[in-house]
């Protein structure tokens, strides 16, 4: 039920605008290419089973997992079509 000046399922369609938009930026996170042996930022080698299991690795767990640890940040609000973005 939206109110105001939204139409009918503005609601549903900006959860499924925030869904592709969190799906489309995992995607494009994803490693591609061929996995390199040592680590891109630290220089540490980076194990053979971790090369296997996700081709294209380019960082060693721990730098990765500080990666992560800064993209994990994102608060993940869509704020297209949200009337609070138009006051912040």
């Amino acid at each position: 039920m939206a109110g105001g000046w939204a139409k009918d399922g503005a609601e549903q369609e900006q959860m499924e605008s925030t869904l592709e938009d969190a799906v489309r930026r995992a995607r494009s996170q994803l490693p591609r290419g061929e996995s390199l042996e040592t680590c891109e930022e630290c220089g540490e080698p980076i194990p053979e089973a971790r090369r296997k299991a996700i081709p294209g690795v380019r960082l060693c767990v721990e730098c990765q997992s500080e990666l992560d640890k800064k993209r994990s940040s994102f608060s993940g609000y869509n704020r297209r079509g949200s009337k609070d973005s138009q006051l912040r």
